[in-house]
């Protein structure tokens, strides 16, 4: 009995857990360098990187520096992007691609297998828009292989195209490309369109990337796209949220990304001991 007790708790030690990443937008303000020696210091192992602070460090220092500073501060970074008009039609298409391989030879540079892009678009959109939808993310999965990279659809609560859970689920399927996952953003879902019973259709390992956001107490018609909190601050149902995903499956990184001003200028090494302190609990 007591082998069997042993052995049951060294497989639950050795099953993977989600893990707690900050996504440098959470530090708008303070850049590549600044934002990742503060969240180092405060204990943080993963980090979600951005092209605003990779480009303006990759113009004074250059693509190896930033691979050196990342290993020397001890963090991982999981995820790159936040890339716009990926996957709507009518947008410049060969411009976007051609932005698209150049961040995926930056994230293959460092080390990182996953690529998000949010959908945006608003608009008044057909069926017919959501076929050339599909073509759009066969082609960008296409694209993402050749760099060993998944690129990720987000969807965000005030498009019209991509907007809920229930049609990014719909679309990767339909698109059935290996290299491209839907991922799932706390915020978006909470305060969109989706519902809680949605997160009953995603199929075991699906969910690839998940943010981490909590939603603050105040009347849903005030909430914007900067309305986002640390999570445990708020009144989102993250408990039953984090059952719910790890029911099917996701062991992979929650994000945290705010977009608060107060939250992007704060000491990063401040914001992120506070962001271990109140997520510690659901973790």
């Amino acid at each position: 009995m007591l082998l069997m007790a042993s052995a049951i708790k060294m497989a639950e030690s050795a099953e993977p857990k989600m893990s707690l990443c900050i996504h440098q937008t959470t530090s708008l303000a303070a850049g590549f360098r600044k934002s990742l020696e503060g969240y180092s210091r405060a204990g943080i192992k993963d980090v979600e990187v951005i092209t605003p602070h990779l480009e303006t460090f990759l113009k004074s220092d250059g693509l190896p520096a930033s691979k050196r500073l990342l290993s020397d501060l001890g963090l991982k970074p999981v995820s790159y992007g936040g890339m716009q008009h990926l996957w709507e039609p009518g947008t410049d298409r060969p411009k976007v691609l051609d932005d698209f391989k150049r961040y995926l030879e930056w994230a293959a540079f460092l080390g990182i297998d996953r690529f998000m892009g949010p959908c945006t678009a608003v608009g008044r959109y057909t069926a017919d828009d959501y076929k050339l939808t599909i073509d759009n993310i066969r082609q960008c999965g296409d694209i993402a292989k050749q760099f060993n990279i998944v690129a990720m659809v987000e969807f965000t609560r005030s498009s019209t195209l991509i907007g809920t859970l229930p049609t990014v689920l719909r679309l990767t399927r339909e698109a059935g490309h290996p290299n491209v996952r839907p991922m799932l953003d706390f915020y978006h879902f909470w305060t969109g369109l989706s519902k809680f019973e949605d997160l009953d259709l995603i199929r075991p390992g699906e969910i690839h990337h998940v943010h981490f956001q909590d939603v603050p107490d105040m009347p849903r018609e005030l909430l914007d796209s900067i309305t986002r909190e640390i999570p445990g601050t708020g009144v989102a149902p993250i408990a039953r949220i984090l059952r719910a995903l790890a029911a099917k499956g996701y062991a992979g990184p929650l994000s945290v990304e705010l977009f608060y001003p107060k939250y992007q200028a704060a000491d990063p090494y401040e914001l992120a001991r506070t962001i271990l302190d109140k997520s510690k609990p659901f973790l």
